[in-house]
């Protein structure tokens, strides 16, 4: 991995896990679940969108072994996890579509903090 310092990374790291609360077998399941259709269901590497996906991959890494473009998806993802929550559900979306596209980076608002 390039251009990012030790405690840098290590606060992402920390910042990544705190944003994303659910496990990496939740997260599959919810993918799987998510993407599958009335009747049929993607194969499972391919279950729901990229980002998800990547989110998942991230999970199961040790630190060490993360690429640049993992640690720019963790960044975006922190990001994206505090800005939904800021805005909470709306009129243009509301409370399950909102938990719903959270829980797609891997973030269950309904979970208690740990």
């Amino acid at each position: 991995m390039a251009d990012i310092e030790a405690l840098e990374l290590e606060a992402l790291w920390t910042d990544f896990h705190s944003a994303v609360n659910m496990t990496s077998p939740e997260l599959a399941a919810w993918l799987r679940t998510s993407s599958a259709g009335e009747d049929s269901e993607e194969i499972p590497d391919h279950a729901g969108p990229a980002r998800g996906r990547g989110v998942l991959g991230i999970l199961r890494k040790r630190q060490m072994d993360l690429t640049d473009a993992d640690v720019a998806l963790m960044r975006d993802v922190v990001a994206a996890v505090r800005d939904e929550r800021e805005a909470g559900p709306r009129a243009e979306l509301p409370e399950p579509e909102w938990r719903y596209r959270l829980m797609t980076l891997g973030h269950d608002p309904l979970r208690a903090p740990s």
